[in-house]
């Protein structure tokens, strides 16, 4: 679970995400989010750097009581046009406060740092984010896109200094193996390559607030898993030097064989699969269909037991 000070709720398994439309050019959900709200989603991830994503979200937000119906987690701190470092406090105060004004809330329940730099001391940011903790801005915090050791580091920080640690991580992870960086700077958990940071998370127990956790569109059912051809047709350029491997076509055939067996689709076996790992698993999830949102809901709680 998540532990979020001053916030009884229990926070949904599934995060519904906003790096989408009609999110991030600022549109109206506000009847999108309502919907996932009542079918049980009730985190919402937004960043700073979503366009306007949060302003989006902050249309919700102000609406009546909507505000304590959910965990509302954002990101700041990201590197700058030209990928200059921005983990300083002058920025990632300027970061915050931009976000809550967008949100129209006066805190968020969980914080991320959108990328990490190393150069920058980590007791700095830890002590900065507890400052940001005691003013009341921010109820937990953690790193997106943060190695777990450059995470474990802090929270070594943070237990020598008697201050609190990160609570959360937010890595790139699904059962497909990214071939390269979606985005640059960004971390991955999935594939042989990293069962070290795995082990970590499951010996940890720290929640993994995992993003791109349907490979973008990769376990979509869209395409076969023999058909190269028509993978190139779904899925965009970037997303297709990614994901399609044939490291990743023979997981998607596994995932189709099963959903044959089982009368699930591709995409609940796929979504199925985060939920079964060891460990503290939360997917993100963007779509615009309640319908298949519910289908998320469904497989996940199959695996958790819950049905």
């Amino acid at each position: 679970m998540i532990k979020i000070a001053g916030k009884d709720t229990e926070v949904s398994r599934i995060f519904y995400g906003t790096a989408a439309e009609p999110f991030q050019s600022g549109g109206d959900g506000t009847d999108l989010i309502e919907q996932m709200v009542n079918i049980g989603v009730n985190a919402i991830d937004t960043a700073r750097v979503y366009g306007g994503a949060e302003e989006s979200v902050g249309r919700w937000i102000r609406i009546g009581t909507n505000r304590e119906r959910v965990t509302l987690l954002t990101k700041g701190g990201h590197p700058d046009m030209l990928w200059r470092s921005r983990l300083r406090e002058k920025e990632i105060r300027k970061d915050l406060k931009t976000s809550l004004d967008k949100l129209c809330t006066d805190y968020v329940d969980i914080y991320l740092l959108h990328r990490d730099d190393p150069e920058v001391p980590v007791g700095e940011i830890v002590e900065l984010l507890n400052d940001l903790y005691k003013e009341g801005k921010i109820r937990s915090f953690g790193g997106s896109n943060w190695t777990h050791e450059r995470i474990e580091e802090a929270n070594r920080y943070a237990s020598d200094h008697g201050l609190i640690p990160f609570a959360v991580s937010s890595p790139c992870f699904s059962m497909a193996v990214p071939t390269r960086e979606p985005w640059p700077g960004c971390i991955t958990i999935a594939g042989d390559d990293n069962e070290d940071a795995r082990k970590w998370y499951i010996d940890n127990q720290m929640p993994v607030i995992a993003y791109s956790a349907m490979a973008a569109g990769f376990f979509s059912g869209r395409f076969k898993s023999e058909d190269y051809k028509e993978a190139k047709k779904v899925m965009s350029p970037d997303n297709y030097k990614t994901y399609v491997s044939e490291e990743n076509m023979a997981s998607l055939k596994v995932c189709e064989d099963i959903a044959k067996e089982t009368g699930l689709s591709v995409s609940q076996v796929a979504f199925s699969w985060i939920y079964g790992q060891d460990m503290n698993v939360y997917a993100v999830v963007s779509t615009k269909s309640v319908e298949r949102m519910k289908q998320n809901v469904d497989a996940m709680l199959r695996v958790l037991g819950q049905t």
